[in-house]
C-alpha cells in the first residue's frame, strides 16, 4: 500500500471550531470541536478524498517539501507539487 504524506492546515474559526486543511488536495476540509479531533478528521477526510480520485482515474497529487537557505541564514520551504 502507498504512503501518502500531505502538510496540513489548521486554524480555528470565531466560534472556537478548528478548521483543518489539505492545501495538496483542494476542497478537502474537516473541522473539530478539539485540534486533536480535527487532525483525526482531516486524516479521513485525505483517505476518501484519495480513495475518490482514484476510484474516477485521476491522478493523486503528491507534495514534496524543501527547504531554502537565505543568504541572511534563516531557513524556509516550499512545497512542490509532482
Amino acid at each position: 500500500m502507498v504512503k501518502y504524506k500531505y502538510r496540513i492546515i489548521i486554524e480555528q474559526d470565531e466560534d472556537g471550531v478548528y478548521i483543518a486543511s489539505c492545501p495538496a488536495l483542494k476542497g478537502c476540509y474537516s473541522q473539530g470541536d478539539t485540534i486533536e479531533e480535527a487532525i483525526e478528521n482531516i486524516k479521513d477526510a485525505i483517505k476518501l478524498h484519495i480513495e475518490a480520485r482514484k476510484i474516477v482515474g485521476e491522478p493523486i497529487p503528491i507534495e514534496v517539501l524543501k527547504l531554502f537557505h537565505h543568504p541572511d541564514g534563516r531557513w524556509t520551504n516550499a512545497i512542490i507539487y509532482l
